[in-house]
């Protein structure tokens, strides 16, 4: 359970550290929150847990393709944005364009021989 709360509070730190730099340096905090920081401390968490090179193998490769259906989220708000359209509007229209592209990438991803 400690395990956990520690896991928690570190991504806690992260998304707030992110959050405090984005409001001096939007750029930076774009920066910080592109880094893989999430993906390369669930790899080292589920190493400990798990230490199997071929299932760590899969769970690097899925994430690769995973990240693909995120992108275009990135690039249709500031577009809403800029078209007038409210924060909260945008952001959800987002999420929804990211939750129909993972699903459209879990249906053709193993059909095109890719481990998710």
């Amino acid at each position: 359970m400690g395990s956990l709360v520690a896991k928690a509070l570190l991504a806690g730190a992260m998304v707030a550290a992110i959050a405090e730099i984005g409001k001096r340096l939007p750029a930076m905090a774009a920066l910080v929150a592109s880094l893989p920081l999430v993906s390369v401390l669930g790899m080292i968490f589920l190493w400990h847990a798990r230490p199997d090179a071929e299932n760590m193998a899969v769970h690097a490769e899925a994430t690769f393709w995973y990240v693909l259906p995120s992108l275009p989220m990135f690039l249709l708000i500031p577009a809403l944005m800029r078209g007038g359209v409210p924060f909260y509007p945008a952001l959800a229209l987002g999420c929804a364009l990211t939750i129909v592209l993972y699903l459209l990438m879990m249906q053709i991803g193993p059909r095109l021989g890719l481990r998710l």
